[in-house]
């Protein structure tokens, strides 16, 4: 059993932890064994999340006081939580993911930028694009007129290069 001052600390560092995310999420689970529970953790970190199983009570009193606490209140069963600072959509999909391989990982609830969110809607946020996919397609677009342009001045001088070329051929330039 822990004491007193150990709960504090974890307290206290789960609070900081909660205040420096930007994305919670709020998961049970039931009868993982330790290579499930080491695959769900590699799959957070890959995606840029952090993973801890922490107790009720000491979550409800790390998140008072932050924007997590609507969150965190009166939980029951076995609780972990899995935050981010980075995407929010890579680390639901990373959840998701292993949510379908694994039935007894469930979803809770979950903050996202602040605002409080429910399982349904942790599944339509997994279903996003990520924010490379989503930085990708925005610099597609701002490239593509450019390109557009490009190749129509290119397309313009070759057209005319082939039709004088040809004409040449031709001899339709005699004097």
């Amino acid at each position: 059993m822990k004491r007193k001052e150990d709960k504090k600390k974890e307290v206290e560092s789960l609070r900081r932890q909660l205040e420096n995310t930007s994305s919670l999420f709020v998961t049970g689970f039931e009868k993982l064994t330790v290579a499930q529970d080491f695959e769900l953790r590699k799959a957070v970190r890959e995606a840029g999340g952090s993973y801890r199983v922490i107790k009720n009570n000491l979550a409800n009193k790390a998140g008072e006081g932050t924007a997590a606490e609507a969150v965190l209140s009166g939980l029951s069963g076995m609780t972990s939580l899995a935050f981010t600072s980075s995407d929010p959509v890579a680390l639901a999909k990373a959840l998701t993911n292993y949510a379908k391989s694994y039935p007894t990982f469930t979803f809770k609830a979950g903050v996202v930028e602040g605002r409080v969110v429910d399982a349904r809607a942790i599944q339509e946020l997994s279903a996003l694009p990520s924010r490379t996919e989503l930085l990708a397609k925005l610099l597609f677009l701002i490239q593509a007129p450019a390109q557009r342009l490009a190749s129509a001045i290119n397309g313009v001088g070759r057209n005319l290069a082939v039709v004088l070329d040809r004409a040449a051929k031709e001899s339709k330039f005699q004097a």
